[in-house]
């Protein structure tokens, strides 16, 4: 309605200016004066008419003065012998330039019947125009449930520079699984002659922002084959059947473009396990992932089509999508190590100038947990600030103050401390700092700082020396010591506690549930696990937890919590008991420097 409301203002208003022109046009033709024809008769008699120009019936007359007037003469009678008639003389005759003219026709046409023409044509234009909107509005209609993928063919310079494996830095399992199905694709006669068949469906697993989508098309780029994308979210729409038509439409398009892949993001989006929803078998959601199983388990022999699907929740898809037939393989992408994370960094910096100096090394180092969208955010946080500061070249300070905006956010230079605020924050710190130092199982600190970031009022950065897939009991108690740490030194030298500690605390019993709950590392409650983590479709994962356990259990699990807290407290008091002298040295440099990077900490705690 909205559309049709403005194409008819735009056309009343193109109207308006047409009109206006013509109209415009028009007015020279009314400025010039009627005169009758015996007016010019006596005119020429006394000899004041300079030249007649006779246009059919229509006489334009020009005076001795330079003046024009209109007249009209009667139709089949010459000038000349009208004139005669009037009793002119034909030496009066003689004095006057006449001039005839053959009327022209189309000219003639034009100006009779333009004044009606035009706004007729403008009137049935604007009614076919908006036919044919509303025949447009139909036609998307019965269009609605054509696939919306769109076609990336990576060997066209039209879809840009080509995406390879070459592209792709770490990943190094995956990408050795994903160059078996690139070569399916180029030569699928060679599996073919073994009794071997295309997989079905890849199924793209890891982290968010661990490179799927670009492993998806680096794998086209690979195969040089039709590439079709599509988001999980897309099938769905609020019309019923749409979801499955797409679904049709989308292995139509990609069986007539074959060999090609199809690749699905975020799949859990419509591959959620059926049965849960409050739409029972009728939810469209599931009508669509129905159709989504019959297309992939459908195909012929013969057809080189490969689906490709991304997500970073596998345990709540269904299973029927996960048999083989249909995802036969499972490419886990997990997030970099060290070594991956550098050669990220090293291609992330292609196209930024970086010193001689800079050691991509540490920064991998220092960036642990990172995945691969991160690293390429922190590189680009790091130009972004040298470009603030007009340099040209990125330096190694840049990249690593980048790390902890992209850890904790930015530079809170404005939001100014008291003094008492900014010796508490000091204090509690250096008790995170120095305990985190003493206690062995405890990662190394590597910088401590009373400088606002984010919503913190400082932060000590405790990174391991290794990557660590595997994480023992001591280290869990000795990260619970250290988060207390902050807790238990302003209440040692302040004698009260303030709301500085309360993330601390919130990540100290969410570590210690853990280890009760998930982690079977209670002797009291035993080698079990309590409470089923099962997200629940509508409910959302804090609700779907299931307990498995009866109120005895439960009771012995807050006890159990409490207990670990209690003593990790206890450990962290006795510590900072020990080393003040350590802690006072750590407090004096923060509140005259600000920040402690690792080799002065080390130095401090000598």
């Amino acid at each position: 309605m909205r559309s049709i409301l403005k194409n008819f203002i735009v056309f009343f208003a193109a109207f308006l200016i047409i009109a206006g022109f013509l109209s415009a046009f028009s007015s020279p033709f009314n400025s010039v004066e009627d005169a009758s024809f015996g007016s010019v008769v006596e005119s020429i008699k006394k000899g004041d008419v300079q030249s007649v120009v006779v246009e059919g019936d229509v006489l334009s007359v020009t005076y001795a003065d330079a003046t024009e007037k209109k007249s009209h003469k009667e139709s089949g009678e010459s000038l000349a012998s009208l004139l005669g008639i009037y009793g002119v003389g034909v030496d009066d005759i003689a004095k006057v330039s006449i001039e005839s003219k053959e009327p022209g026709g189309v000219i003639l046409w034009i100006a009779t019947l333009a004044p009606f023409l035009i706004p007729l044509l403008l009137i049935g234009f604007f009614i076919w125009f908006m036919m044919r909107q509303v025949q447009g509005a139909n036609n998307r209609a019965m269009t609605f449930g054509q696939s919306t993928a769109r076609e990336h063919r990576g060997d066209t310079p039209k879809h840009g520079k080509k995406t390879t494996f070459a592209d792709v830095a770490g990943s190094t399992e995956a990408k050795q699984e994903l160059e078996e199905v690139v070569e399916f694709l180029r030569q699928p006669q060679k599996f073919a002659k073994l009794g071997a068949r295309i997989p079905r469906g890849v199924l793209l697993v890891g982290p968010p922002g661990t490179g799927k989508t670009l492993l998806a098309k680096a794998v086209s780029g690979e195969a040089g084959v039709p590439f079709f994308h599509m988001s999980g979210s897309e099938f769905v729409e609020m019309f019923v059947g749409v979801g499955a038509s797409r679904v049709r439409d989308l292995f139509q398009k990609a069986k007539k473009s074959s060999p090609a892949i199809v690749f699905i993001d975020e799949m859990d989006a419509v591959g959620r396990k059926r049965g849960s929803g409050l739409g029972g078998s009728h939810d469209e959601r599931e009508q669509t992932l129905n159709q989504i199983l019959v297309e992939m388990d459908g195909f012929d022999t013969g057809t080189n089509v490969i689906v490709m699907a991304a997500t970073n929740r596998p345990d709540v898809l269904d299973p029927a999508l996960l048999r083989p037939g249909r995802f036969d393989r499972r490419v886990t992408i997990d997030l970099p190590d060290i070594k991956e994370r550098e050669a990220i960094l090293k291609l992330h910096a292609i196209g930024k100038p970086l010193v001689k100096d800079a050691d991509l090394r540490a920064v991998a180092q220092r960036t642990p947990g990172f995945s691969g969208a991160d690293l390429y955010n922190l590189l680009n946080e790091a130009a972004i600030l040298t470009a603030r500061k007009n340099r040209t070249e990125l330096s190694q300070d840049d990249v690593l103050v980048s790390i902890e905006k992209v850890l904790l956010g930015p530079e809170r230079r404005s939001h100014v401390l008291s003094e008492k605020e900014k010796k508490i924050t000091a204090y509690h710190e250096a008790g995170h700092a120095v305990v985190s130092h003493v206690l062995p199982e405890a990662d190394p600190v590597h910088k401590v700082s009373v400088i606002s970031r984010g919503r913190a009022g400082g932060y000590t950065l405790k990174l391991p020396l290794e990557d660590k897939r595997f994480h023992s009991r001591s280290e869990f108690i000795a990260d619970l010591s250290v988060l207390l740490a902050g807790h238990a030194i302003e209440e040692k030298i302040f004698g009260d506690v303030t709301t500085g500690a309360s993330s601390d605390l919130r990540k100290a019993t969410q570590l210690a549930r853990a280890m009760v709950t998930e982690y079977g590392m209670s002797k009291k409650l035993g080698t079990r696990t309590f409470g089923d983590k099962e997200e629940l479709i509508f409910l959302g994962k804090e609700f779907g937890e299931q307990r498995d356990y009866g109120e005895t259990f439960a009771q012995l699990i807050d006890e159990e919590i409490s207990r670990l807290l209690h003593e990790a407290y206890e450990r962290a008091q006795k510590t900072i008991t020990e080393n003040m002298e350590r802690i006072e040295r750590v407090v004096d440099t923060l509140l005259k420097e600000e920040t402690i990077e690792r080799d002065a900490f080390d130095r401090l705690m000598a």
